[in-house]
């Protein structure tokens, strides 16, 4: 068994990271830039995390997130290093953003221009323009609540829970953020429309705070972009700026266990049965496995809050290319299902795998050609399905939920889908578990409801053990590639500056 000895004297001290995601990246980078010496491990066979990506038949698929909509968060880790993201990164910008498609054919094409918006909201219900723009204005202000002021700051005291509840109440974020848009808006297809996006980061429209209708903001100030040869190139380019640190990334290394003295952590053992220490530990692994498997068992995350926490909805994906080209379907569609609300509940709540579905359609080569073969087609569409909590069998589920997937898929946007596909794979709450040992197979790990933001969620500077830290989807500020970047950036406020060490040996870093 190899031991990393703790640093030497004089030495800069030693963080390890433990997962190669946006946000265990964004961390070590941060921690580089103020002095420590970082090491990154992840069990994958690559960087990325669920924004891996895999070739196939020579198509090329990123296996998760697909959107980037706070370009911002990225620019200010190159800047970090004295260098600029477009030398490593070309983000495309895409308008519409996405098209909406409802089940009774009609569509919205969803963009940043306000004018050709309202046009769109009138096609649909005249009177519902007025309070579109009112919409608009509500969404800004959730921003400046629940973006500027909370995303990158910490919640692992009380009194910055209390601090923040007057604009929260001033923001009515106790309603969902499907009733705040039905405040303003009547046509119940524009109302799913201007309500869905908490399934990007794992709620429920129906019960996910309206202070999430700040995303609506977000994507208009910011835009919708797509990272030329897919997401994961983004996740390649931070690889680049931490080698050129002088940090280390490791894959095929999987954390069996962080080791603690006393509260104290001072590495983590692996699955190898090597042992790493370190000054400090960053785990971007998810927050309820982090809890529930690498630690010992805590007070305030025990297992049996573990179970009884509400964790956001599996994901059933299904990657595809096709011998043709469909050239009439846009980069980013999202398919409304018959049913809204009651299928919200039998994915959040009943937990059944239902008869219909909604569904988003990736086809990133309606931009980017060179993610499939010339004259061929690269797709990937994604079904909000119940998380493993739910009692589904996926072994013998899966394929037949693609099939009626493929069917729905031909019959509305796709003719002649089942002749055309000549590569497929698939991607269940069941592999969510295995391959990014996510509690519960959940697709974003806690539900973002109230009672689960902020100070509600395990915190970026652990509770119980001293210079152990988290980030990713299950701290603070929650899922999506905004979220996970937010959360490294929230270490600077929480981690000290590293400094030479003035003798060998462990110590504990204060905070």
């Amino acid at each position: 068994m190899s031991i990393h000895p703790p640093s030497p004297e004089g030495a800069k001290p030693h963080a390890l990271v433990i997962g190669a995601g946006f946000g265990g990246l964004a961390a070590a980078i941060r921690l580089g830039a103020r002095g420590y010496r970082v090491t990154v491990i992840d069990r994958l066979d690559q960087p990325g995390g669920r924004a891996r990506q895999f070739e196939q038949d020579g198509f090329t698929f990123d296996a998760g997130p697909t959107i980037v909509t706070a370009p911002f968060l990225f620019e200010e880790l190159f800047a970090l290093c004295d260098e600029r993201m477009e030398d490593h990164v070309t983000l495309q910008p895409l308008s519409p953003f996405y098209t909406v498609r409802f089940d009774d054919g009609s569509e919205l094409r969803y963009s940043a221009d306000t004018q050709a918006m309202r046009e769109e909201v009138a096609r649909f219900n005249p009177d519902d323009v007025a309070g579109y723009d009112r919409l608009l204005e509500e969404s800004r202000k959730c921003y400046e609540t629940g973006f500027v002021k909370m995303v990158d700051r910490p919640f692992h005291k009380l009194a910055s829970m209390v601090g923040a509840l007057p604009d929260l109440v001033r923001r009515r974020a106790e309603r969902s953020i499907y009733r705040m848009v039905s405040r303003y808006i009547e046509d119940e297809r524009l109302r799913m429309a201007f309500s869905f996006h908490p399934l990007f980061i794992g709620g429920n429209p129906m019960r996910a705070s309206s202070v999430f209708g700040l995303i609506l903001h977000l994507e208009k100030e910011a835009g919708v972009h797509y990272a030329m040869g897919g997401t994961n190139t983004l996740a390649r380019a931070l690889v680049t700026l931490l080698e050129k640190q002088g940090g280390t990334i490791r894959y095929g290394a999987e954390a069996e266990e962080i080791l603690t003295e006393g509260r104290t952590t001072s590495g983590a053992r692996l699955t190898s049965g090597e042992t790493l220490h370190a000054d400090i530990v960053v785990s971007n692994a998810d927050a309820a496995w982090t809890h529930a498997h690498l630690l010992p068992k805590g007070r305030r995350w025990s297992e049996a809050r573990l179970r009884r926490a509400a964790y956001s909805m599996g994901l059933f994906v299904w990657y595809f290319g096709t011998n043709r080209r469909y050239e009439d379907v846009g980069h980013h569609t999202i398919m409304m299902g018959p049913r809204y609300g009651p299928l919200l509940k039998d994915i959040f709540d009943n937990r059944v795998l239902s008869d219909d579905f909604s569904l988003y359609l990736h086809h990133p080569t309606a931009t980017d050609p060179s993610m499939a073969p010339e004259g061929h087609d690269g797709f990937y569409v994604l079904s909000p399905v119940p998380n493993l909590t739910g009692d589904i069998d996926w072994a013998t589920a899966a394929e037949p939920y693609r099939q009626k997937i493929e069917a729905h898929l031909e019959a509305t946007m796709l003719p002649g889908l089942r002749d055309a596909v000549v590569t497929s794979r698939l991607l269940t709450p069941a592999d969510f578990e295995t391959d990014y040992l996510s509690y519960n197979g959940a697709g974003f790990s806690f539900e973002p409801k109230l009672t689960q933001i902020a100070w509600f969620r395990p915190h970026n500077a652990s509770e119980e053990i001293d210079n152990l830290y988290l980030v990713g989807a299950g701290t603070h500020p929650g899922a999506g590639v905004p979220g996970v970047i937010a959360s490294a950036k929230i270490l600077d406020k929480v981690v000290p500056p590293g400094v030479a060490h003035p003798a060998v040996g462990h110590r504990t870093v204060a905070r």
